[in-house]
């Protein structure tokens, strides 16, 4: 008899092939990612100007879509209220995330997300409802020697930057578990064009209501308006759609672990584009490196224990 009438070897191949998919498509959205820190520096825009119209081209890219439409339409209301939810704290993340950039530079904010497993392995399993994985924990904590060496190799001026990412490397944690859960709840498009939505309209009740912050708000001229689109729609609405088709397959904690090369694409693009390597030392490199090899360790183990479950 052939294996592939064998129905428990048919079950681990397809598991197999779904996860397979799953860490190509995030795997994708990370070498898109990579750009977002440089458009960060490019962009003249202050923070969160440039946070409010990359997240409203790209709300109204995906509006011209019919399937985003019928997707909407098929939500329940309280799918509908999670989308919006989870739309306002990506809007905050964002805002921390780019404000970092503007402290620091692409580099040094990129490798903050770094830090981010550390509290997907705390905080995930209680928005996941799922149990504490010890390796998990292991693994995140390993990479906080090599934030402390990204620290030790930048300017005493970007600390607070860093301070800034690290907190937006926080906030992701809520982000990603709510995405978790609204994987397999909804259409992708239609979920990302509302956190979209949602996060532009809370930016903009913040800038109303800030005081002063209508006088800081600003408008995109030149270039700005081209990097923007290029922004809006390449960087942030296609990557957004394929990260919930992605979490269908694989965990929060793996999705985060392959989102930790974000840093090593905006350092590589960083070096030839803005010649950022003349501001950091040779510890912000090397704690890159600890990071980079923090996050192979995680597929590699994985990898592993999928074998070991075959031959059993």
């Amino acid at each position: 008899m052939s294996f592939t009438h064998v129905p428990g070897f048919v079950g681990s191949v397809r598991s197999a092939s779904s996860a397979t998919k799953g860490y190509l498509l995030i795997h994708f959205c990370v070498v898109l990612w990579g750009f977002t820190p440089i458009m960060g520096r490019v962009i003249s825009l202050d923070a969160v100007s440039l946070v409010w119209w990359r997240m409203l081209l790209a709300a109204l890219v995906l509006l011209f879509l019919p399937l985003t439409w019928r997707g909407i339409r098929e939500m329940s209301w309280r799918v509908f209220a999670a989308c919006c939810g989870a739309g306002v704290i990506l809007a905050i993340t964002w805002a921390l995330f780019y404000l970092a950039v503007k402290l620091t530079n692409a580099s040094v904010a990129a490798v903050c997300l770094g830090t981010a497993p550390l509290f997907i392995a705390i905080f995930g399993p209680l928005l996941t409802r799922r149990p504490y994985q010890r390796g998990d924990l292991i693994l995140a904590v390993a990479i906080i020697p090599g934030v402390a060496l990204v620290a030790g190799g930048i300017p005493h001026g970007m600390y607070l930057g860093l301070g800034v990412g690290l907190l937006s490397a926080a906030t992701l944690t809520a982000f990603s578990g709510t995405n978790k859960l609204l994987a397999n709840r909804t259409h992708p498009i239609s979920a990302t064009c509302v956190e979209l939505a949602a996060g532009t309209l809370f930016l903009s009740v913040v800038l109303a209501v800030l005081p002063g912050s209508q006088a800081e708000f600003s408008f995109p001229h030149g270039w700005d308006i081209v990097f923007l689109l290029v922004f809006a729609v390449t960087m942030t609405a296609l990557p957004m759609a394929l990260l919930l088709v992605a979490l269908r397959y694989i965990t929060v904690f793996a999705q985060q672990m392959a989102t930790n090369l974000e840093p090593v694409y905006a350092v590589l693009l960083a070096i030839p584009l803005l010649g950022e390597q003349q501001e950091l030392g040779a510890l912000f490199y090397l704690g890159v490196v600890m990071i980079i090899g923090t996050v192979m360790v995680e597929p590699l183990n994985r990898w592993l224990r999928t074998r070991s479950r075959r031959k059993s």
